[in-house]
């Protein structure tokens, strides 16, 4: 099982078969919102105090940029508080970019977004 910490600022996996009563720290020094995996076992986490998402390898502590990390703004290169990730078989990566009111698809290697909802200001 593998946790986001948001306020402890750390990702943890936690095993059945350890036996252990503490959890093994991933990544530390993230604000974390939204985590998830591909069929590769890579390990995708929103960040949303640096608004980017970042992919890992399991026992990677650096991870790489794969939405946003240009800064907070509503370019397509950016992101403004991203929490939820979904990660498709082709790995692109949808976030749902919470202060911009839109959804976002990354496509993987892309150096920017395509808006695929939202994107038009808050709803009602």
């Amino acid at each position: 099982l593998i946790i986001c910490e948001r306020w402890n600022r750390r990702v943890v996996r936690w095993s059945r078969r350890s036996g252990t009563t503490q959890g093994e720290i991933l990544i530390d020094n993230i604000s974390c919102w939204g985590l998830a995996m591909d069929k590769q076992r890579y390990l995708y986490v929103s960040d949303v105090e640096k608004h980017e998402v970042r992919r890992y390898q399991l026992g990677e502590k650096n991870g790489t940029p794969v939405a946003g990390g240009n800064g907070q703004g509503d370019g397509l290169n950016q992101l403004n508080v991203p929490t939820f990730l979904f990660v498709d078989r082709q790995q692109n990566v949808y976030v749902s970019d919470n202060n911009n009111h839109r959804v976002m698809k990354w496509n993987k290697g892309a150096k920017e977004g395509i808006v695929v909802a939202g994107g038009e200001g808050e709803g009602n």
